[in-house]
């Protein structure tokens, strides 16, 4: 039905720059948010970012907020999360979601997951 794909993980020192990239398959997904949640060791996973495919509103964790720009391209099905002014506690593995808005069920669909290491 819909798989995501994660893409643009790695090692970097803090200050540093990232893009992840969430590759989207599927008809259609203006009826969709799009999201990015992230899961350190030890913790639970939690929400970072979020974008509506129809109309471009989004949100952001508290923690990201200034720091992470979501954003997607409707022609390539891909969703982005831009990370800057990274972190060692950003530290995680970063997951793509995919949420039909037309039921009531939550991120329905999860992507496996890129790793994202941020060093001091």
């Amino acid at each position: 039905q819909v798989q995501l794909v994660e893409s643009g993980g790695g090692l970097v020192q803090a200050g540093g720059s990232l893009r992840l990239s969430c590759a989207a398959s599927g008809r259609t997904f203006s009826s969709y948010a799009m999201g990015w949640f992230r899961q350190a060791p030890g913790k639970e996973r939690e929400f970072v970012a979020g974008i509506i495919w129809s109309g471009d509103s989004t949100y952001y964790a508290g923690s990201v907020k200034g720091r992470f720009t979501i954003s997607r391209d409707s022609a390539r099905n891909t969703v982005y999360l831009q990370m800057n002014s990274l972190k060692p506690e950003d530290t995680a593995v970063y997951y793509c979601a995919a949420d039909d808005l037309r039921t009531s069920v939550r991120y329905d669909y999860w992507g496996q997951g890129t790793q994202v290491t941020v060093s001091s």
